[in-house]
């Protein structure tokens, strides 16, 4: 048998032979990656990426992503650095977009840009502040030091149960007719309008008297949201009964500015407090899911006459917060 080598690296433990004779055996990081999602490219660099809500993240790329040039650079020394590589993403383009903007508006209003400072500059004395004002240590608050952005997305597939005595109906195949197709349609086309956040919640609290879910509500409502808020984003995925949304807000903190620096900044302890609570959410996403059935009055459309349908939405809720 032959001696086995003491080291622990995985390179130096491969037999001569089988190592390409590269100077740099080293996998390169990426500095952007570039993406297509449904036929519209975006170049977006790591940093941007990796700031990412770990819930958008696993839509993006469910089998994981490796953000280096490995394979290039056993393949060709990694001369080519500047090769695209693009990744195709099925993931709405739109919705990528209003994250990355909302993502970086939120990012200079607090860390500043070249042209003005940002919040941060304002409130970096509190780091120092007394331990009994945050728990042990101020510094230990990430609060304090990030910006903090709460994500919530709805995953919404629905259920059409047409009338019985309509012509709706399907084939020995399963397949739907025509008729049932366009009550599809027009079913999506009712939820999509539905875009109030908590009303399908509430309706659920109100009915099963579920006090989890009023909490829920109370709880991101108190640290950012309002009870009559929509969603930021909103569409039917493509050749499916499927609606995703997502929101985003910056969460309350209580860290108080004042206009114009007329006074130091000012810390509502009550409100941090809340805040806090929602850390149990950071890059640990949490999920909920729901059934909620209502009849619908479809109105008529073209050809096709007003129909009463039985309409079942099976939702998906998963709240995250992220740090920026």
């Amino acid at each position: 048998m032959a001696a086995v080598n003491n080291s622990s690296s995985p390179i130096t433990q491969v037999s001569q032979h089988a190592v390409p004779a590269h100077s740099n055996l080293q996998p390169q990081l990426l500095t952007r990656l570039f993406l297509d999602l449904r036929g519209r490219r975006f170049e977006v660099d790591r940093e941007t990426i990796m700031n990412l809500p770990e819930s958008v993240l696993l839509c993006l790329f469910p089998n994981g992503l490796v953000l280096s040039r490995q394979s290039v650079a056993l393949s060709d020394g990694g001369d080519n650095e500047e090769d695209e590589e693009v990744y195709g993403v099925d993931f709405d383009p739109d919705c990528f977009q209003y994250v990355l903007t909302f993502f970086r508006t939120a990012s200079e209003a607090f860390y500043g840009s070249a042209t003005s400072p940002g919040l941060f500059a304002a409130q970096q004395h509190l780091l120092d502040g007394p331990q009994n004002d945050f728990g042990p240590a101020a510094s230990q608050n990430p609060l304090l030091s990030k910006q903090a952005i709460i994500v919530l997305r709805e995953e919404l597939e629905y259920f059409s149960i047409p009338p019985k005595d309509g012509d709706a109906t399907t084939d020995q195949n399963g397949l739907a007719n025509d008729t049932l197709i366009d009550i599809k349609r027009r079913s999506g086309e009712y939820l999509i309008d539905k875009r109030n956040i908590f009303t399908a919640l509430q309706r659920n609290v109100n009915k099963e008297n579920n006090v989890a879910e009023q909490h829920l509500i109370d709880m991101l409502c108190m640290s950012g949201f309002d009870r009559e808020d929509e969603w930021g984003f909103r569409a039917l995925e493509p050749s499916r009964c499927c609606i995703s949304s997502i929101a985003l807000v910056l969460l309350k903190t209580g860290i108080i500015h004042h206009p114009n620096g007329e006074k130091p900044v000012e810390v509502d302890h009550p409100q941090m407090a809340t805040a806090q609570k929602l850390l149990l959410f950071w890059r640990k996403p949490a999920r909920k899911c729901w059934w909620d059935g209502i009849d619908v009055d479809l109105p008529a459309s073209g050809d096709a006459p007003g129909k009463t349908v039985k309409l079942w939405a099976r939702r998906v809720w998963t709240l995250e917060l992220s740090l920026v």
